[in-house]
């Protein structure tokens, strides 16, 4: 019986699709933040600026956890993987020579 997955999180391989797309999206945001940041830069508002400037520091921080959150969810499939033996082992080069 296949199992139908409920939310886009039930698993950790769809959580990290989302992750994917987020991180697309942080970039894509920070690029137009940065446009902003430049044309500002110019602009006599300091406030704008200011606002500006931390919506860049932000979106970095946001990115900074996004990968810290990727390479855990990679981590936590690896071990999915070792305690479920999903992954095949990898068979010794001296026993594949020995059997040819």
């Amino acid at each position: 019986m296949a199992y139908d997955s409920e939310t886009p999180f039930d698993n950790i391989e769809n959580a990290q699709d989302y992750l994917v797309l987020l991180t697309q999206a942080i970039e894509e945001a920070k690029q137009d933040a940065s446009a902003d940041l430049a044309i500002d830069t110019n602009s006599k508002s300091t406030r704008r600026l200011e606002a500006v400037r931390l919506v860049v520091y932000k979106l970095e921080k946001l990115e900074q956890h996004v990968k810290s959150s990727r390479r855990l969810l990679n981590d936590l499939r690896t071990l999915r993987r070792l305690l479920f033996e999903e992954r095949s082992e990898p068979v010794p080069t001296g026993a594949a020579n020995a059997k040819r």
